[in-house]
């Protein structure tokens, strides 16, 4: 089985190599970065289910891969506030997709307000913990439950989600 992963990012790597291998131990992961067609700093959950939808197509047709998988952070508008999320999408020739979505998690209103102005979360979580790249890390959400759960973490959930018509196809009626 092969299985093209539309990001180089480490931590969403390592999010469908947890997942993937458990069902697939055999299984080639294949990363390209590849473009999400949606913004740097995806502002909803359409916006950011689109992008991981749009890397995952990308992702399998250029590694002529049996999955392809996308996996897209942004925010999304609630009432409780601006909240954290991650959409993953996973894609096989077929037409068969699989969506599935990590916790969501408000964000404190110093930050919300910055990404609302237009800035990345990433680089303001970066400037604010004075480090470098903490995407590639425990993330956002790894900062804001002081490591409980980290990025990586919240990742595998949604690919695990996401992979459930592949794993559990019986309960998945083809289109």
């Amino acid at each position: 089985m092969k299985i093209a992963v539309g990001s180089t990012n480490p931590v969403k790597v390592a999010a469908v190599r947890q997942m993937v291998l458990r069902q697939w131990p055999e299984a080639q992961i294949i990363a390209l970065e590849v473009p999400s067609g949606v913004a740097r700093m995806p502002m909803s959950d359409a916006e950011s289910l689109r992008g991981a939808q749009n890397r995952a197509h990308v992702a399998r047709a250029l590694a002529q891969a049996d999955l392809g998988v996308g996996l897209e952070g942004g925010v999304n508008p609630e009432e409780i506030g601006l909240v954290l999320h991650g959409w993953v999408a996973v894609v096989d020739g077929n037409g068969r997709i699989g969506i599935g979505g990590s916790a969501r998690l408000p964000l404190p209103p110093a930050i919300a307000q910055r990404v609302l102005a237009g800035e990345e979360l990433g680089p303001v979580m970066d400037e604010l913990l004075g480090q470098a790249e903490v995407r590639k890390r425990g993330g956002t959400v790894g900062a804001l439950t002081a490591g409980l759960v980290l990025r990586q973490d919240a990742f595998a959930q949604g690919v695990g989600y996401a992979l459930a018509p592949f794993v559990a196809p019986q309960f998945y009626p083809e289109r």
